[in-house]
């Protein structure tokens, strides 16, 4: 059963894969500043208009670009926390800063933040958080990029009783019907998405 939920996981990340190799610039730059305008506007409404503290990353890639959503927030006051992968599947956070510097991780392909690493108990104070995923389906099961990491962090957070809005940065055509995604054991649902075209809460966070 185990063998069989891992293969369909797999396919769905490599049909998505494939598709999103095929986005031009173009296509990515338009992505990245709706997903800045959307992403600001809800972390706005969820804080009321106050300062808080957003967990983000940085999408690479062909990922959804959320450079520009990390600095949509910053500019609206709010501090943004950045993860860095750590060994184990743990994840520790930097506050970035627009003068902030990117390594490559030691743990995973992509770009991290240098500075000061928190541990979670810090991003557990978070008004929101933004994480990625490769699709999501209208239950709220989540696909990642198979490292498992956000699926830990999540897990450490319900067990401090900790319940921050959430949205998994997706495109658009990577939200799939209910069901479509098989969840195992440690998965943990997500509340809603991101995508280019704006928020949007689903049917397991209402």
């Amino acid at each position: 059963m185990l063998q069989e939920t891992n293969a369909v996981k797999d396919d769905i990340r490599a049909i998505h894969r494939r598709r999103r190799a095929g986005l031009t610039p173009e296509q990515l730059e338009a992505a990245g500043l709706a997903l800045a305008t959307h992403g600001d506007a809800w972390a706005g409404s969820v804080t009321e208009g106050h300062p808080g503290i957003a967990c983000v990353y940085l999408g690479v890639g062909q990922e959804p670009p959320t450079l520009p959503l990390i600095h949509a927030l910053h500019r609206s006051g709010h501090k943004v926390l950045l993860p860095v992968c750590e060994a184990a599947r743990e994840l520790s956070w930097v506050f970035w800063t627009p003068d902030t510097g990117f390594e490559r991780s030691k743990y995973a392909p992509i770009l991290e933040p240098a500075g000061h690493r928190h541990g979670p108990e810090t991003a557990g104070g978070a008004a929101v958080l933004f994480i990625p995923a490769t699709a999501v389906d209208l239950s709220g099961n989540r696909i990642g990029q198979g490292g498992g990491y956000y699926d830990k962090f999540l897990g450490h957070l319900a067990t401090a009783g900790k319940e921050i809005p959430l949205a998994a940065v997706i495109y658009d055509d990577e939200l799939l019907p209910a069901g479509r995604i098989p969840a195992e054991e440690f998965d943990r649902p997500v509340q809603g998405v991101l995508a280019p075209s704006g928020y949007r809460l689903l049917d397991g966070g209402a």
